[in-house]
């Protein structure tokens, strides 16, 4: 079967190839592509790949972009391919990079780049652990904006990559290192007080509502035009 051949039960290799390569967030070496070919779902038929109709592929899908005037080419990066734009686009996608960084960091983010802060060097488990949810996105995004970066890997089995923030985390902080930052009992006192404040103006909304239902406030505002008099 020729890599653009589709043979009616789904789609063809060539789209199957363009799909992949367009949504991996890393460049996708040939034999990664002919492995996942080879992984089978309960009850489907094999259909094997070799590494040369994958180079077809994308062969043919770059004609393809080349003929109808894409923006995109699929290029070779690092040992595996990958889509980019166009070179003459850069300006255009520096704007948007630019647009982007202006934007508030999520909670997530600020959680995150916390841990980092507090406990760097530490590994993306370890992040994990603390904050009980899956960080693979808000770290990818910390290191597009370059608050945070890997320094290293840790002792331990698999030798995960260490994260740990940067002078960028400073600026945009507005502090000149680590140490000031507040301290973890700062926090805590500060988090105190909000939370207080918080539950004074719960009580307040409460006490206003009570009120307006018991027809106090009712009851001032009609002795207000005898007090006139």
């Amino acid at each position: 079967m020729s890599a653009g051949e589709d043979t009616g039960a789904g789609p063809g290799n060539r789209e199957i190839i363009e799909a992949l390569l367009f949504a991996t967030d890393e460049p996708l070496a040939v034999k990664q592509v002919v492995d996942i070919f080879g992984i089978l779902d309960d009850g489907e038929q094999p259909s094997p790949i070799t590494p040369d109709e994958v180079l077809a592929a994308i062969e043919q899908l770059n004609a393809e972009y080349e003929r109808t005037g894409r923006t995109v080419r699929i290029v070779k990066v690092a040992g595996g391919y990958q889509f980019a734009t166009k070179p003459e686009f850069a300006r255009w996608l520096g704007k948007m990079l630019r647009e982007k960084s202006k934007r508030k960091l999520s909670l997530s983010a600020l959680e995150t780049l916390a841990v980092i802060a507090y406990k760097q060097p530490v590994t993306k488990p370890e992040i994990e652990t603390i904050r009980g949810v899956n960080a693979d996105y808000v770290l990818h995004t910390l290191l597009e904006r370059s608050l945070v970066a890997i320094v290293g890997r840790a002792a331990t089995p698999g030798r995960p990559l260490l994260y740990g923030t940067t002078k960028d985390f400073l600026k945009h902080f507005g502090v000149n290192d680590l140490s000031e930052l507040p301290k973890p009992r700062e926090i805590d006192e500060l988090m105190a007080e909000a939370e207080f404040e918080v539950e004074k103006r719960m009580l307040q909304e409460l006490e206003a509502k009570r009120r307006a239902e018991s027809g106090e406030e009712t009851g001032r505002d009609e002795e207000s035009p005898g007090e006139a008099l």
